[in-house]
């Protein structure tokens, strides 16, 4: 059992709602984060990178946030459905007026359903927002909505020092190994936030019982991995 800020006892689910509060409360100022001079040359090659990977596809994206990614995804795929938990972010979004091939729905990936299967399904920064002992789960979910063969891609943050990602600025670890960061928003309000920071061993180990062709590309700030699931 995983133990809250109070020191009470929190499960995953309650974990998870730590999560949603400290997005839905950070919605107004979520994208201040692609805004970082030191990070913008990552972000274009990211961008390029899922341009030509979902150019002409249908896409899936996971934790669409604000849209920011939905926005440059658009711009290249045959249509995609932008899945966010929060409909604080979600109103955002929507705000951006995106085309036609664009719909945003509020939506838990692990309660998330749909008869469609998609080309490509993409989760952006999610990764390290899901407990250890979740992610097999949110991986057999994702696997759930691509078509055979089709492409599964993450980006998440890579621990740099000196940055809020620094893993000196970790604050607590789990009896799981799940470390977590206190952060600060605009409004003063403090957030205990669950961070992990896996390694290019640790995601293949996690992805190959659903996918093939896995391809890790580390940036410097960023990591990357793309994938082809590999069931019937």
């Amino acid at each position: 059992m995983v133990s809250g800020p109070n020191g009470t006892p929190n499960g995953p689910q309650q974990m998870n709602q730590d999560i949603v509060a400290y997005y839905r409360d950070r919605a107004g100022e979520f994208e201040d984060v692609y805004s970082n001079p030191e990070e913008q040359e990552d972000l274009k090659t990211a961008t390029d990178l899922f341009c030509g990977l979902f150019a002409g596809k249908s896409v899936l994206e996971v934790a669409c946030g604000t849209g920011w990614w939905t926005e440059r995804i658009a711009r290249v795929a045959e249509s995609v459905l932008a899945i966010d938990i929060n409909e604080s972010m979600i109103a955002i979004a929507r705000e951006k007026k995106l085309d036609g091939n664009v719909s945003f729905e509020v939506s838990d990936i692990f309660a998330f359903a749909t008869d469609a299967r998609f080309d490509a399904v993409f989760c952006g920064f999610i990764w390290s927002h899901i407990l250890l002992e979740d992610l097999d789960r949110l991986i057999a979910r994702i696997d759930g909505f691509v078509k055979p063969g089709g492409a599964i891609a993450f980006i998440d943050c890579n621990p740099v020092e000196g940055t809020k990602h620094d893993l000196n600025r970790i604050a607590k670890i789990d009896e799981n190994g799940n470390t977590f960061q206190n952060r600060t928003l605009r409004d003063g309000s403090a957030h205990l936030v669950l961070k992990n920071f896996p390694d290019e061993r640790f995601i293949r180990t996690k992805l190959s019982p659903v996918c093939q062709k896995i391809r890790y590309i580390k940036l410097r700030y960023y990591w990357i991995t793309i994938c082809e699931s590999d069931h019937d």
